[in-house]
């Protein structure tokens, strides 16, 4: 028997958990704990592995204070894809190294020296 992939909405949706719960600086444990369950399946649905129920969607909202659509955004209508954020954005912020970059550089208040860091970004990058 063949071995089923996860849906690309629910690694999306699972990404979109993951990366929530890494801007929090939350565990997880801690998101396990909240939720009643062992931090192995957080782990499954941060992959997409397992879906997540629409009554557990709803506690991670609250554990983690956003709406539920915000699991969602960039699904949807292609009126909507338009208008979010380009997908390999959210997958950056959604890595540990994504986010801290993202936190560091945003608290740079030299327009200057963050142009100099993006030259120097993309420069290293070819």
């Amino acid at each position: 028997m063949a071995k089923k992939s996860p849906s690309p909405i629910d690694r999306r949706v699972g990404a979109r958990v993951r990366m929530r719960r890494l801007m929090l600086g939350m565990s997880q444990q801690a998101l396990a704990r909240g939720l009643g369950i062992t931090f192995q399946q957080v782990q499954k649905y941060e992959k997409g592995t397992n879906r997540i129920s629409a009554s557990r969607l709803q506690r991670m909202t609250e554990i983690m204070q956003v709406p539920v659509s915000f699991f969602f955004q960039g699904l949807g209508a292609p009126e909507i894809k338009r208008a979010s954020a380009p997908h390999y954005v959210s997958d950056f912020l959604a890595t540990p190294d994504g986010l801290a970059l993202t936190k560091a550089f945003v608290t740079i208040r030299d327009s200057r020296l963050r142009r100099c860091i993006v030259h120097l970004v993309k420069a290293t990058a070819r």
